[in-house]
Formats: structure tokens, sequence, C-alpha cells
């Protein structure tokens, strides 16, 4: 991957907010555990006791909304 591709397309307007440290932390550790499909990352999540935004449990409909409103 090129150093222009990671400056271009992962440049943010500011620091991360404590909620997206968490999450970003959290997804790292499931992530280095060998998951990577939607269910097992939902799974992790949970199991790790990360709430979604609005309090509940994650589900795979609340990340993928979760995921789209981060990434806009």
């Amino acid at each position: 991957m090129s150093t222009q591709y990671l400056e271009v397309h992962q440049t943010r307007s500011g620091d991360l907010s404590p909620y997206e440290e968490k999450l970003a932390g959290s997804l790292m550790e499931i992530f280095s555990r060998g998951t990577h499909d939607l269910a097992g990352v939902v799974d992790g999540l949970n199991r790790l006791g990360l709430t979604a935004p609005d309090g509940n449990t994650w589900t795979e409909a609340n990340f993928r909304a979760e995921m789209k409103r981060l990434g806009e």
C-alpha cells in the first residue's frame, strides 16, 4: 500500500473520540484473534462488553449502520 493512499484515504478532521478509540481497540483485538467475518466481529464486541451507541448489544444491522456513519 502506498503512503499516498494512506494519507488521502485515512485522514481525519480531528482526533478520535473516546468512544471511537475504544471501538477501534476492540476491533483490533477481535481481528488479532483471527476473526474477520461480520457475525464473529459482532459477537466479539458483545463478548468484550462494548455496547452499541444506543446502549444496546451489537447486531449486524447496527454495526453496519455505525460503520457507515463513522465512514462519512
